[in-house]
């Protein structure tokens, strides 16, 4: 059975930090691309982040460059997503993607920046 399951959300205060995981399981984890995407309230789905297979290409939204940075582990078959100087506009549920052969999702993981 396909799983991936985030975690690592929660309340923070503007400027802060937060370190996002994605764990896989029910698929060949190392020949995937993997993504986050968040979804705030009334607005669609984006694209935040994206790692390719071997973890050495990435790329970034332009709202979260500089500040947000993907990576993964293929031997723990898990993708982070570090945050760091957060701001309200990236609250939102953040979700986890898996793209090869077939996609998968994530249920999400809620992230609110406020003070």
């Amino acid at each position: 059975q396909v799983q991936l399951v985030e975690s690592g959300g929660g309340l923070v205060q503007p400027a802060g930090s937060l370190r996002l995981s994605c764990a896989a399981s029910g698929f060949t984890f190392g020949t995937y691309v993997m993504r986050w995407y968040r979804q705030a309230p009334g607005k669609e789905r984006e694209l935040v982040a994206y790692i390719g297979t071997a973890g050495g290409r990435t790329n970034y939204a332009d709202s979260v460059k500089g500040r947000f940075t993907i990576s993964r582990d293929n031997a723990k078959n898990t993708v982070y997503l570090q945050m760091n100087s957060l701001k309200p506009e990236d609250t939102a549920v953040y979700y986890c993607n898996a793209l090869g052969v077939y996609e998968y999702w994530g249920r999400g993981t809620q992230v609110t920046v406020s003070s």
